[in-house]
C-alpha cells in the first residue's frame, strides 16, 4: 500500500497548492504540511520551495515525483491482476492522427481475443501526458513532444509529413519553397497538438511562424480540417496516413524539407505498463 504521505505529495505536486491539496485530499491545511515536512525530514530533502511567493518543486521532488507515479501505477496493475476477471481492461490513449488514422488494424487483432476490452481515449498530445500522470491511462501512442527522461517510450513507426490542399489547387503535386505557402490561410490543430507542434517546429527552424501566412485558422478535428482543405478553404500539414486516407485531398512538398516523425508508445518509467504495450502490439489470440 501506498503511503499517504506520498499520495498526498502527489496531490500537492498536481495542484502546487497546499490549500486545494487538503480539499482534495479531505485533510486540514496544517496535515498537508505535516505530510510533506515528515517527508522532507524522511529524505533529508526540501521538495518544495517558494519563489517570489509561488511555489515551486525542485529537482528532488521531480524525481521522487516520478518514482511516486510509478509505484501507484503499478499498485493499481497488481490488484488488477490479483483480483482479475474474465475481461482483461487496457486503457489506451492515442493523438488524433494516430488513434483515427492509424491503429484501426491493430486494435481489431488486439481486442480479437475476447479476454480483453480496452477504454481507448482520443486527445492530443499534452492531454494524454496530464492522463498518462494521474493514472488515468496504462500507455498512450503519442506523436508529439516528451520528455525521454521523464517517460518510457518504444517506437510505434516513423511517419512522413505532407503538405495538403484541395485537388488542382496551384500546389498540388508541386515542390514549393516555404516562402511561396505565406499568401495561404494555414488550417492548425490546436495548440497542444503533436501535429500543430512539429509544423510549428518547422516553420522556427526557417526563422518563420504561422503569422507569416496570410491568416491561420484553427480546427481541432481533422475530419473538419479536411474538408476545408478539399473545398479550398486552405492548406494544412498532416501525416501522409491523414492524407492518403481522405479523396480530394492534393498533396504539395516544401523544397529541402522531408519530415519524418516518430511516432511513441509513452508510459511511465518502471512499471508494467510495458507488459502490456507488448500485449497490445503483438497480441496472442484468445
Amino acid at each position: 500500500m501506498i503511503d499517504q504521505k506520498l499520495i498526498t505529495f502527489l496531490k500537492l505536486c498536481e495542484t502546487m497548492n497546499y490549500h486545494d491539496t487538503a480539499e482534495a485530499l479531505n485533510m486540514t491545511q496544517p496535515a498537508v504540511t505535516q505530510h510533506i515536512k515528515a517527508l522532507e525530514a524522511e529524505y533529508n530533502c526540501n521538495f518544495f520551495v517558494y519563489d517570489h511567493r509561488t511555489l515551486a518543486k525542485s529537482r528532488e521532488a521531480e524525481i521522487l515525483e516520478t518514482y511516486v507515479r510509478s509505484a501507484v501505477f503499478n499498485e493499481e496493475r497488481l490488484k488488477s491482476v490479483l483480483n482479475k476477471s474474465d475481461m482483461e481492461r487496457f486503457r489506451i490513449g492515442a493523438t488524433k492522427s494516430i488513434g483515427e488514422y492509424m491503429i484501426g488494424e491493430i486494435t481489431a487483432k488486439f481486442l480479437s481475443n475476447r479476454g480483453r476490452t480496452a477504454d481507448i481515449t482520443i486527445d492530443n498530445t499534452e492531454r494524454l501526458l496530464g492522463m498518462l500522470d494521474s493514472n488515468m491511462i496504462d500507455f498512450a501512442l503519442i506523436e508529439g513532444s516528451f520528455s525521454k527522461l521523464k517517460y518510457g517510450c518504444c517506437l510505434f513507426r516513423n511517419e512522413p509529413m505532407t503538405g495538403i490542399c484541395a485537388v488542382g489547387h496551384p500546389f498540388d503535386g508541386k515542390t514549393l519553397d516555404i516562402e511561396e505557402l505565406f499568401s495561404e490561410t494555414l488550417i492548425l490543430r490546436e495548440p497542444g497538438s503533436g501535429t500543430r507542434d512539429i509544423f510549428s517546429a518547422i516553420l522556427a527552424e526557417h526563422g518563420y511562424s504561422g503569422s507569416n501566412f496570410y491568416r491561420t485558422v484553427t480546427v481541432s478535428e481533422f475530419s473538419l480540417i479536411c474538408a476545408l482543405v478539399r473545398l479550398g478553404t486552405g492548406i494544412s500539414f498532416v501525416y501522409e496516413s491523414v492524407a492518403d486516407y481522405n479523396e480530394g485531398i492534393g498533396k504539395f512538398s516544401i523544397s529541402g524539407i522531408n519530415p519524418v516523425h516518430e511516432l511513441n508508445y509513452v508510459f511511465l518509467k518502471n512499471t508494467a505498463a510495458l507488459d502490456m504495450i507488448n500485449e497490445f502490439r503483438y497480441p496472442q489470440e484468445g
